[in-house]
């Protein structure tokens, strides 16, 4: 794509006739990563103004800026006026999607919507070149990047197939602008629990219709793939009568439905599925009961899209975790670290203690927990609770890191683990104590919400103690 072609998809009238000609290599919004041969869209967010680092993007090699206002100092054949830099950015990614025309996968909930990405596109790419969401970039700048993808480092539309998308909110109204960027042919919800609760009056019904707001935006004869399992996401199939409905999980009323389910611990689980399409055998190399979950909807979105359940399955088989999301990082002391700490919330938190309980061949089992974020007023309550199911787990050693993570700790204690659950300030104080406390043969999970940064108890205790372990 030359800067003409993205002018004209984001309805700029007339481009600098010196750079109209020039092919776009990739797109910025960061000028510190911008790279030469960039389109370097100049935003505005609540603490810094993208203008204010036009020059050091230019400098670096990117072939042109767009931007709300004439830059000072900044030659004008390399800037490209527009109204509203964001506006722009996202009229580019939803004018190249129309002109591309295939199918979409857009992906949200209130956990697992990476994973679920990932596996997701695994599934498709069975059937035919797939592009997705890098990382979680699932927001109002991070989506139309992501699509923009697409079209970087020599890469076109037109070598894709199908593209699935990550749709993530914290307000009310944010999946519905992603939407009308990126119309899906399929929506995906995995789960609707207590995240982002403290920006909703109406705690987790407000959260459920937001997230609902997917399937408002679905394309007309598309496709809901929706959590059985779940009711408040099961409900979301009467929204719509002009699309279809396709349920998964564990429930005998599922459409993709899981049975026989075997954990095998830190290999993962193995599991019967059952669909309108036939029954297969599964061996998914992901840890825990939630991961089949993610599998499920990953089946069905491929079945909705036509992919053979056979192909399906044998894409899953080799799949491997997200980064930091359920990661089996194996210590050169005898040690395995389960690398949850991108995020949490109380459900997810849930699910892998639960998973962690589940694995035999642990000699101990650890929990790292930090303070689980943007959980309004019934944080403190929901922490505690989180604290009693560890205790109720049988898990031998918990540190809590930061803020409420304390009270997470002493309703740990109280439940029986007394002074065998402990609380400290920082990820590297937690990684400290985890140094002078770890054996041959323990199994620790680490999690916490992002602002929290629990990855860095995983970052130093794999400087200290190095990897290569074969526990």
């Amino acid at each position: 794509m030359n800067v003409a072609e993205a002018a004209r998809l984001m309805r700029v009238d007339t481009p600098p006739v010196a750079i109209a000609s020039i092919d776009i290599g990739g797109y910025s919004i960061d000028s510190r990563t911008a790279r030469a041969g960039d389109l370097f869209f100049a935003l505005r967010g609540e603490n810094h103004d993208g203008h204010d680092h036009v020059g050091p993007a230019l400098e670096r090699g990117a072939v042109a800026a767009v931007v709300e206002r004439e830059i000072a100092g900044a030659s004008p054949d390399r800037q490209v006026r527009v109204s509203d830099s964001l506006e722009a950015l996202q009229q580019l990614a939803k004018n190249l999607l129309i002109e591309w025309g295939g199918p979409i996968v857009g992906v949200t909930g209130s956990a697992g919507k990476t994973t679920t990405k990932d596996l997701t596109a695994r599934v498709l790419s069975a059937a035919g070149p797939t592009h997705k969401s890098l990382g979680n970039l699932n927001n109002a700048y991070g989506l139309p990047k992501s699509v923009l993808e697409m079209a970087t480092d020599g890469h076109t539309p037109s070598d894709y197939r199908f593209c699935v998308l990550e749709m993530g909110m914290s307000t009310p109204g944010e999946i519905k602008r992603l939407t009308e960027i990126a119309p899906p042919t399929v929506g995906v919800v995995t789960i609707v629990a207590p995240v982002h609760t403290e920006f909703f009056e109406d705690g987790i019904e407000g959260v459920a219709e937001a997230k609902a707001e997917l399937i408002d935006g679905l394309k007309p004869g598309g496709t809901a793939v929706l959590n059985a399992d779940d009711p408040r996401v099961a409900r979301m199939r009467d929204r719509r009568d002009d699309i279809t409905a396709l349920t998964y999980g564990f429930a005998d009323t599922a459409d993709v439905r899981a049975s026989n389910l075997e954990a095998e611990g830190l290999s993962g689980s193995r599991f019967r599925v059952d669909t309108p399409a036939g029954s297969a055998d599964v061996h998914l190399p992901l840890v825990g009961r939630h991961n089949v979950g993610n599998a499920l909807a990953a089946i069905a979105a491929g079945l909705a899209l036509d992919v053979p359940l056979d192909a399906a399955v044998d894409a899953l088989a080799d799949a491997e975790p997200s980064t930091m999301r359920g990661q089996v990082v194996r210590l050169a002391n005898g040690v395995t670290i389960l690398d949850d700490s991108y995020n949490s919330s109380p459900k997810a938190f849930e699910a892998m203690v639960t998973a962690l309980s589940g694995i035999a061949d642990a000699k101990r089992r650890i929990v790292v927990a930090g303070e689980m974020l943007e959980l309004g007023a019934e944080s403190s309550e929901m922490h505690a609770a989180c604290g009693r199911v560890v205790a109720a787990a049988g898990i031998n050693l918990l540190a809590g890191v930061r803020g409420d993570a304390r009270t997470l700790v002493d309703a740990a204690r109280d439940a029986g683990m007394g002074d065998r659950a402990v609380f400290v300030d920082t990820p590297e104080g937690a990684a400290e104590w985890l140094a002078a406390e770890l054996r041959d043969g323990d199994v620790v999970l680490v999690k916490g919400s992002r602002g929290v940064a629990t990855d860095r108890v995983v970052a130093a205790l794999v400087e200290r103690f190095g990897t290569g372990g074969t526990n």
